[in-house]
């Protein structure tokens, strides 16, 4: 069993919205729970949804329902020749599902797919 002994007055501590935003993207990462991550900091789960709303309210964070797309790192290899298949790419939605489609798919059509899944 672990004790610990506070020395001194307790105070809150304060923190920056750069270190906010650091402990919320750990969330998810190799399957890290709020749980896990509020462990690992010290702080209570509460923190977690605290701050997430804060910073949706702030704009910071995407609101959860809002689907956002990350830039893909250019391929190294030249541009595909005609008889090449494109790459596949695969999403996976908040609720657990995935959906696969073409690279050279427009994002217009990615985005009307995505709806389509998720109300599904």
């Amino acid at each position: 069993m672990r004790h610990e002994v506070i020395v001194g007055v307790e105070r809150r501590r304060r923190w920056r919205e750069e270190e906010k935003l650091s402990i919320l993207e750990k969330v998810g990462l190799n399957g890290a729970t709020v749980s896990d991550v509020a462990r690992c900091h010290d702080i209570t789960r509460q923190h977690i949804y605290q701050w997430r709303q804060e910073l949706r309210r702030k704009g910071v964070l995407p609101r959860a329902s809002e689907t956002v797309f990350l830039p893909l790192p250019s391929p190294s290899e030249p541009e595909q020749s005609k008889d090449r298949q494109p790459l596949e790419i695969e999403v996976v939605l908040g609720n657990g599902r995935k959906l696969r489609c073409a690279s050279d798919l427009p994002l217009e059509r990615v985005q009307q797919l995505i709806r389509a899944v998720e109300a599904a």
